[in-house]
């Protein structure tokens, strides 16, 4: 038995596809051999980065005084790097921020009004 929807024959002799089967297994690096499992919660063996992660210290590994030392050089070497725009940029954005602004202002103001009117006039309309 055959039905047809459209262009598309359906019938009862359509295969089902077979599903895919998930492989569980760790793929292979690059030569040829499975890394070795780490378990969670202990460190890698020697040689290497460490997962390049920092050792944690306490709260107190640094005084005060030094830490907000640290992030007041930290704060300047990163202001160094910003590139701050000219005079004539900021004038610039500031001139089509401004013009959008007003545009969008006028622009729901009238779509407002609109509504406005029509329902006015749909509820004396109504009996309202």
């Amino acid at each position: 038995m055959t039905n047809k929807f459209g262009k598309v024959n359906v019938g009862e002799e359509a295969v089902e596809p077979e599903p895919e089967t998930a492989d569980l297994r760790a793929p292979e690096a690059p030569g040829g051999t499975t890394p070795p499992r780490i378990a969670r919660g202990t460190k890698p063996g020697p040689g290497g980065d460490g997962g390049g992660r920092r050792e944690k210290h306490g709260p107190s590994s640094a005084s005060f005084f030094t830490r907000i030392s640290q992030f007041v050089r930290d704060t300047r070497a990163e202001m160094r790097r910003v590139s701050w725009p000219t005079a004539n940029e900021v004038k610039n954005t500031t001139i089509i921020t401004l013009i959008a602004v007003i545009f969008f202002a006028l622009y729901l103001f009238g779509i407002d009004r609109i509504w406005s009117f029509l329902i006015t006039h749909l509820v004396t309309l109504l009996g309202g």
